[in-house]
């Protein structure tokens, strides 16, 4: 009886642990391919070539099958305990930002806000995976059937972590149930690839890139001496103390530069917030502004996976 009482006891006891395990935000969106051929892109100079990007506001504006779509997928995905990030309101909410930025002006000297290329560049969707999409409908005798290809990319480190593709019974059924019953018989194995990503995570930290920087201006560099030490290896010491396993490889470094890579960061921090590379490269910033280093910095990112901090001043 006694071993019977033990073991509900430590039965009941896992149960709050695994309600706690936390599944990444998703948001799931039509691939590159999918709207280079339906021509939903938008194009740029960079100099001098042409670069050309999928317009998802244009896609969601004219395509009257994709809201369906990811209607359809995203609730399979809700249901394995995924959290899911609307693409199209997000979209929406962005734009509405920007607008509402265009009209803003102070109200003593009529000053607008100063909004660069690059600052509107990184008000972008965030979340742990980006979901891409893509299908195509075939012409059958029975009716119509949807080739389908589904990929995850972790949205800081633009790595594939999970893949699936097939191919529906053909039907006269809309797109969206013919997606729905095509990606349903592949969903499990997708949903374990993302799984296992994210099992390997939290063990051992999400990856990150790092690079340190000088103003032209600063009258120190990275070869300057604090307590007999350079400042490239008392930051190499800080980050030994605050990633996961002291995971992080120093891959360049001059007096004026130095780049990490396969930096490892927690996914969460002391207050169970999301971690990112912003988030980190903030707490350096402040460790580096306490004596005996006394460096004011800025915090710069790209995207999600990557932070730089310059150092001199703001």
């Amino acid at each position: 009886m006694k071993k019977i009482l033990m073991y509900c006891m430590l039965l009941v006891g896992t149960i709050p642990i695994a309600a706690q395990e936390k599944k990444p935000t998703l948001m799931i969106v039509p691939s590159d391919n999918w709207c280079v051929q339906r021509y939903f892109t938008t194009t740029y100079q960079d100099q001098g070539s042409t670069i050309r990007l999928p317009d998802y506001k244009l896609a969601f504006q004219e395509d009257a099958e994709l809201s369906g779509v990811i209607s359809k997928i995203g609730a399979m995905l809700t249901n394995l305990g995924y959290s899911l990030k609307d693409c199209e309101q997000e979209i929406k909410t962005i734009s509405l930002r920007m607008a509402e930025n265009s009209v803003t002006m102070s109200k003593t000297g009529g000053a607008s806000l100063m909004e660069t290329p690059l600052d509107i560049l990184k008000q972008r969707i965030k979340s742990d995976i980006i979901i891409q999409l893509g299908w195509q409908v075939n012409q059958e005798s029975r009716g119509k059937s949807v080739t389908f290809i589904l990929e995850a990319f972790d949205a800081y480190t633009s790595k594939r972590i999970a893949t699936s593709s097939g191919i529906s019974e053909a039907s006269n059924e809309i797109i969206p149930r013919l997606l729905e019953n095509a990606v349903k018989s592949h969903i499990g194995k997708f949903d374990r690839q993302m799984d296992t990503y994210f099992r390997n995570l939290r063990v051992n930290g999400r990856e990150i890139i790092l690079t340190i920087q000088c103003w032209n201006n600063w009258e120190h560099d990275l070869e300057t001496e604090y307590g007999g030490e350079e400042l490239t290896d008392c930051i190499r010491q800080w980050l030994s103390d605050h990633t996961v396993k002291a995971s992080f490889n120093l891959t360049d470094a001059t007096e004026n530069f130095a780049r990490f890579e396969q930096v490892r960061i927690p996914l969460f921090d002391a207050k169970g917030n999301a971690l990112d590379a912003r988030a980190f490269a903030t707490e350096l910033r402040k460790y580096l502004q306490r004596p005996p280093y006394g460096i004011t910095s800025k915090v710069m990112v790209r995207g999600l996976g990557e932070a730089i901090i310059v150092l001199g001043e703001k």
